[in-house]
């Protein structure tokens, strides 16, 4: 997920409570986990991790640090966040380098060290979370407070994320700045642990799903075969991302995220079949490039 708006909007905040919705840690994931914690010399105590880890290392972070390495090849930040969160804030400030490195470990859910003593393969299996302004000032769409760049500088700046990263994220969320009234007004909305709830009876789901294969066991996890005996939308539903497919330039990775993202939305609204509303939600999630259409009729 990526989310962009002004500073001082909550992304912040917003990424900070996320492994408060995630589920416990399994018994084998928690073995896991703290197996990786271990290694790399964090695991405190010598007890297992219980909670879902939650990393979020500054953007001035090597990409060693990143995805591992050093003279033992110790795992780096994306291995520590298995089967977590990786928070990555001022997204277009972490070098280039550094993200591409990313995109291999979020296809495969591992990484390889190579180096001239050793190599070592760690798991990866990471939710990535980004965050970033519009631009290099963070007001792009406040007139009062853009800079004479405005619009340029926006695509100079969202320019140095490259193009199969953006593709490779699932959520692209504006996150809208806050009103001063909504500040001295009573909190609304639900609480975390109601949305916790929601999240965990949809992760049962998943487990029950696939808990006959030894192959994926959630839907972020299913490919090929795999997803589309899972995720095959309806006649309605197929029709609208055959649509969307052409007029927004999908990719095949966007496709079958999008059949992903579809299928947990599903899970989430209670529904066996995936439906044109799923598709549709689904969509809109998506990263629309400039001069294209998000428009599906």
């Amino acid at each position: 997920m990526l989310m962009v708006g002004p500073p001082g909007s909550g992304k912040s905040l917003l990424a900070s409570r996320l492994p408060g919705l995630l589920p416990p840690l399994s018994a084998a994931e928690a073995l896991e986990v703290s197996m990786i914690h271990s290694v790399a010399g964090q695991l405190e105590g010598g007890t297992i991790l219980r909670r879902r880890p939650f990393r979020d290392p500054h953007h001035s972070a090597s990409t060693p640090s990143l995805v591992g390495g050093g003279v033992k090849a110790r795992p780096g930040e994306i291995s520590l966040a298995h089967r977590g969160v990786l928070f990555l804030d001022e997204f277009p400030e972490f070098s280039r380098q550094s993200l591409e490195a990313l995109r291999q470990p979020l296809e495969t859910g591992r990484v390889m060290i190579a180096r001239a003593n050793a190599h070592v393969s760690y798991p990866a299996r990471f939710q990535l979370v980004a965050a970033m302004n519009p631009c290099r000032c963070g007001h792009l769409d406040d007139a009062q407070l853009a800079c004479g760049k405005a619009p340029k500088c926006a695509v100079e700046y969202q320019g140095k994320i490259s193009g199969p990263m953006f593709d490779r994220i699932d959520l692209h969320v504006d996150v809208p700045a806050v009103d001063p009234l909504d500040l001295s007004t009573p909190a609304s909305g639900e609480r975390s642990a109601t949305v916790a709830q929601r999240v965990a009876a949809a992760r049962a789901l998943q487990n029950a799903r696939f808990s006959a294969s030894d192959g994926p066991t959630c839907n972020a996890e299913a490919d090929g075969e795999a997803l589309e005996a899972i995720a095959a939308p309806d006649a309605d539903g197929r029709a609208l991302l055959t649509q969307a497919a052409e007029k927004m330039k999908l990719s095949a990775r966007g496709y079958h995220r999008i059949l992903r993202v579809a299928r947990t939305i599903a899970d989430l609204d209670h529904s066996d079949n995936i439906l044109r509303r799923h598709i549709a939600e689904a969509l809109s999630y998506r990263r629309v490039l400039p001069g294209r259409s998000a428009l599906v009729e």
